[in-house]
């Protein structure tokens, strides 16, 4: 009954959240009607003298919310005399437009003033003219009015209307000759008429013509005057598959990031990341994140949410943010209110999520078979009969002779994931909004027992909302209000998904059944039912929740010299989480080894568990955040020359419960010179002060400096436009600091530790308490420094290929390490901390972008990034025995593997019997010390040639756990209504030594661990082969064996198809009603393929033995609608 309930409370939320939906839409378009209804129904009274009719419609434009459109700047030049008493706008612009060939249309808020078509033409002339029709649209299929249409070489032309339609007549004679149809901020494009009727274009972004800007640190630069290292990305990119993780999507699609996904267990599946790669070994390597220029986190925002996305990688993009740059940083804007009618654009997606790779394991009867084989082979009598074999592979009796795969018991096949957003954009010159609302819903793979009156299925559910509005106080004062947040619950059983895992793979498939079929739990003493910890003990519920703010108010201060404005800002965030646990343990029983005579089973209790379930909550202070800043910014051109300033002061506050909150301030600033459009030099700093260091240390001073040359705008290079659309040359050194060094606060202080006690007396009954000295204060304590060394080329061709590529070098020094090579003799308790440590970071990244209308049908985009970062250590206080030698880590990657250097494995020539019997290595072979070992074993190299195996032969193997290559690639095409895109994503230099505890088939006599289906592919002595996967496998543990070595090394490397997409553009003339502007409609799928030479498990995983929550494949459906 409580299962069909659930189904019940869910019809009905969903029910719910539908009726909200329909209201909403059904609001915004009575809104929207009547707002055009009451704006037609306003009366003007005003009186212009010898005016232009652009400034009539400015004043128009300013006390109506309307928006004109036009193309022809002749019309807005007219003069014109107008006495206007209480007329409407229609009245007006009748009188305005009379006589000038020109007319109007309105549609919502935006008026298009357009040429009229002669009324004189004859009945013959128009018989002698071709009229092509057609529609203009963006790459994403968005109609563009306002677009120019003209006839190549004439004065014929019209403009596109509200939809991105156009209609323009020419004499037949010319009917072969080329239209041509520019837009502010597209490229202008060229096409031939061949007596076609209809020609329909997609234009494409100019970001030379447009002068686009780019957000970089505190402020926005035009594109053409960056010399730092800035990788962009359209926010539409990151919103693909069906994760609720944002950082899941940024390996691969953008330059300079390196990321890995661990997991896939809803709320614990985000991705480390770092750009350019880790460049340090202790204190934080995480880049800082800033959302609207606030610290906070980017997987609990929606995609939805996001305007523009940057990544700041080199000092002169980053040094501004002074101790907080060393890492690089992320920004991230949010979206903003435009001029306009309401637009609403909502989106849906249904996912349906299948099982990641796991590893497969072997049935009991293959289980208990094997074991009786290495009993055999170490001269033993095998323990389990043929008939009791036969009947665990037959299934004879299941309750005791069961043969469970406890990873199908306590997993799904599949899980269900939804996505919805609804965003609202608008406004007037006046007051602009954005409002934006988001909803993600997942149900994950672990299993539940229907039965129960609980749900103990891991599920997750996050609601985001962010409102922005913008407001002009006067004409040059604007005020900035964001409100956002999310609230996430998730529930789950008590225990950990990891620790139930862990568990399955620790449980033979032989031991006993999930549960007896007469209902009884059985359980081995003091082990573990993995089925019973996850649906049998209760659940757990969490909550979090978010509220984000931002108020800020800019002031143009051009009465005191043109282009100085200043803004000032504050902030606070604030977080908390609750949880509620309800849980239990059943009565468990011995696993029964027979049954009574009357059939039932023989079973003894183990333990006596709880009839009820129990309550506990918890809470969590959370943290909030407070953020004060004030910029002073300046941007002007005089002729060839362009200068831009920035000045800013920002305070930071940040509690997170714990004894005194963390405090920051300081002081930051930019200036760029451009001479010519083409020579640019840049000069930044930050200017930071930390409470981790004592007085007269607490402030650190991080400049750098950028030059470029943008050699495509001199004007020898003039002839060669058509091929070489952009050349830019530019080069970048500073520092930047970081004083998150390891979590240790005041470290400049001494502290004193606690003994633990004295004790004396004949019983030692008698005790005090005992202090000494703890960490010895470091005075001269102070930032790690990071020196930033950047190259690039930007590279565009024939305006369709953008090619940039970066080279980099950071030196990171006085990284904060405890001191390891002081002698004890010191007389230190405690070896005092110092900034000693130095990493040196280098490597590239590139990225590519191709578009290209093919046809006037047919559209081709592909796109790729590449990242290889290698980090080496150049000191990190390593004793001087170890340095030089196989062992040190100085000189090497930071989280170097380690282990020993496998030479196979031995065979039968490698010994000799003694006089005993006994077999004896050869003279020569070095003494192998772990165990003693035999044919079949792992053989290891002498690495320091000491003639013995052991510890100290232990040497760099492979690479690093973490991946030093990130790269990805797509394509994307698009043929009349119908789009395809697919994406794949890969790293390299990636290793992991696999094994563990009971992961080696056999070594614990069957009394724990799974064996892997591959077991058969082993050393016998009747397939003494050195091409196999498993050594001599024994029924014992085998130390020599079970060591980290490159026998067990793996190349993690991998390649996966993330995302592929195939979409349908519903036509506005043909299929949507007036009120949608545009619908579309698309499958996609995730993860659906993976490459990899290793296959046991997903390798991108973070385990040793593949018993992880897997990265999950999805198929979705959804829909997108514009109104």
């Amino acid at each position: 009954m409580k299962s069909k309930n659930d189904e019940k409370k869910k019809m009905v939320k969903n029910n719910y959240i539908y009726i909200l939906l329909f209201l909403f839409f059904f609001s915004a378009a009575s809104f929207a009607a009547q707002e055009k209804k009451n704006a037609e129904q306003q009366v003007f009274s005003c009186v212009f003298q010898d005016a232009t009719i652009q400034e009539v419609m400015s004043y128009i434009e300013k006390n109506s919310g309307y928006v004109f459109l036009y193309a022809d700047n002749r019309i807005a030049q007219n003069k014109i005399s107008l006495n206007i008493k209480k007329q409407t706008i229609t009245q007006i612009l009748d009188r305005l437009l009379e006589n000038t060939g020109f007319g109007y249309e309105i549609d919502g808020k935006q008026i298009v003033v357009k040429e009229k078509t002669s009324p004189n033409e004859t009945s013959a002339q128009q018989k002698k003219r071709h009229t092509i029709t057609g529609v203009v649209v963006d790459k994403d299929k968005n109609p563009l009015p306002g677009v120019n249409v003209w006839l190549k070489n004439t004065t014929i032309g019209v403009t596109t209307d509200i939809d991105g339609r156009y209609s323009i007549s020419i004499d037949s004679n010319v009917a072969n000759g080329s239209l041509e149809f520019s837009f502010l901020g597209m490229a202008s494009q060229t096409i031939a008429i061949e007596k076609q009727s209809t020609i329909n274009v997609t234009l494409l972004e100019d970001s030379e013509k447009l002068d686009e800007v780019v957000v970089v640190g505190y402020g926005t630069q035009k594109k053409a005057s960056i010399v730092g290292s800035i990788t962009t990305i359209e926010p539409g990119k990151l919103q693909v598959g069906t994760t609720r993780s944002m950082s899941n999507n940024l390996a691969g699609q953008l330059a300079g990031i390196i990321g890995v996904q661990r997991s896939g267990e809803p709320g614990h599946d985000n991705s480390e990341y770092w750009i350019r790669g880790i460049s340090s070994f202790a204190g934080s390597t995480n880049p800082l994140v800033l959302i609207d220029g606030i610290e906070r986190d980017l997987n609990n925002i929606d995609p939805a949410e996001i305007e523009s996305f940057s990544v700041l990688k080199d000092a002169s993009a980053s040094a501004v943010y002074g101790v907080r740059g060393a890492n690089g940083v992320i920004i991230i804007n949010t979206k903003r209110g435009k001029v306009g009618a309401p637009k609403v654009d909502v989106r849906f997606d249904q996912g349906f999520t299948m099982l990641g790779e796991l590893p497969e394991f072997a049935g009991s009867a293959d289980y208990l078979s094997f074991l009786n084989d290495l009993y055999t082979a170490e001269g033993k009598k095998p323990r389990y009969t043929q008939e009791m074999i036969d009947n665990y592979r037959n299934g004879i009796d299941p309750d005791l002779y069961p043969s469970v795969n406890w990873i199908d018991e306590i997993t799904n096949k599949n899980g269900i994931n939804e996505r919805a957003n609804v965003s609202v954009t608008g406004g007037s010159d006046i007051l602009r909004y954005s409002l934006v609302a988001s909803y993600y819903h997942e149900r994950g793979i672990m299993a539940v027992d229907k039965s129960q009156e609980w749900d103990s299925s891991s599920k997750l559910s996050r609601y985001n909302i962010r409102s922005n509005v913008d407001v002009n106080l006067t004409k040059s004062t604007l005020l900035r209000i964001n409100i956002g947040g999310y609230l996430q619950d998730s529930k789950k059983a008590p225990k950990s998904v990891d620790e139930v895992f862990t568990k399955a793979f620790e449980t033979p498939p032989f031991v006993h059944p999930t549960r007896y079929s007469s209902g009884e739990i059985p359980i081995v003493p003091e082990r573990a039912n993995p089925w019973m910890m996850l649906t049998q003990t209760g659940y757990a519920t969490s909550s979090d929740s978010k509220i984000e703010s931002l108020f800020s108010v800019e002031q143009k201060l051009d009465f005191i010299t043109k282009g100085l404005n200043a803004k000032i800002s504050f902030s606070f965030d604030r977080f908390q989480g609750n949880g509620v646990e309800r849980s239990k343990t059943p009565d468990l029983y011995m696993p029964a080894t027979s049954r009574k005579e009357d059939g039932s089973l023989d079973l003894t209790v183990y333990r006596y568990g709880q009839n009820f379930l129990g309550h506990s909550n918890s809470s969590n202070w959370g943290y909030k955040r407070i953020y004060m800043e004030g910029t002073v910014n300046y941007d002007r051109t005089f002729g060839d020359h362009a200068v831009t300033g920035m000045l800013l002061f920002n305070r930071d506050q940040y509690e997170d419960g714990g004894k005194l909150p963390y405090r920051h301030q300081g002081i930051a600033g930019r200036t760029s010179y451009t001479y010519g459009g083409r020579y640019v030099a840049e000069f930044n700093f930050g200017f930071n002060g930390s409470e981790n260091f004592a007085k007269g240390s607490r402030y650190g001073f991080f400049p750098s400096g950028a030059i470029g040359w943008l050699l495509s705008e001199e004007p020898f290079m003039e002839p060669f436009k058509e091929t070489f659309s952009k050349i830019k040359l530019r080069g970048s050194y500073g520092l930047v600091g970081n004083d998150n060094i390891g979590g240790t606060r005041f470290a400049y202080l001494t502290t004193i530790g606690d003994t633990g006690g004295y004790q004396w007396g004949n019983d030692a009954d008698y005790g005090r308490s005992g202090k000494w000295e703890g960490n010895v204060g470091v005075t001269n304590l102070t930032w790690e420094t990071v020196k930033k060394g950047n190259i690039g080329l930007e590279l565009g061709l024939w305006n369709s290929l953008d090619i940039q590529i970066d080279l980099f070098k950071d030196r990171r020094e006085n990284i904060f390490l405890q001191r390891s090579t002081l002698p004890g003799s010191a007389g230190f308790i405690q070896t005092p901390w110092q900034n000693f440590g130095v990493v040196v970071n280098r490597g590239t990244d590139l990225s590519v972008n191709y578009n290209k209308q093919i046809t006037k049908d047919l559209f081709i985009s592909g796109r790729g990034t590449f990242t290889y970062a290698k980090n080496k250590i150049i000191e990190m206080d390593e004793p001087a025995g170890v340095i030089g030698t196989n062992r040190a880590k100085t000189g090497l990657p930071v989280g170097q593997i380690f282990g020993l250097v496998d030479e196979g494995l031995f065979t039968e020539s490698d010994f000799h019997t003694d006089s005993e019997g006994n077999l004896v290595l050869n003279e020569g072979i070095p003494d192998h010390t772990f165990s003693k070992v035999q044919p079949g074993d792992i053989r290891y190299k002498d690495v320091n040639d000491d003639g013995v195996i052991n510890e100290m032969d232990n040497t760099a193997i492979g690479g690093t756990f973490n991946p030093e290559i990130v790269y990805g690639f797509g394509f994307n095409m698009r043929y009349k209504n119908v789009d395809f895109g697919v994406f794949f994503q890969g790293n390299g230099r990636t290793y992991n030594v696999i094994g563990g505890e009971n992961f080696y088939p056999g070594s614990t006599d069957g009394a724990m661990g799974n064996i892997f289906a591959n077991y058969t592919d082993r050393w016998t002595a009747e397939n003494p082969s050195q091409d196999v996967f498993w050594p001599r496998l024994t029924s014992f543990k085998n130390n020599n064996n079970q060591r980290s070595s490159t026998w067990w090394l793996r190349n993690m490397s991998s390649l996966r198809m993330k995302n592929i997409e195939l979409g349908y553009n519903f036509s506005k003339k043909s299929l949507l009603p007036n009120f949608i502007q545009s619908a579309r409609v698309y499958v996609s799928g995730s993860n659906l393929l993976q490459f990899s030479d290793f296959d046991l498990w997903d390798p991108e995983v973070g385990t040793t033995n593949g018993l992880k929550y897997p990265i999950m494949k999805s198929v979705s459906f959804g829909l997108n609608v514009s109104f």
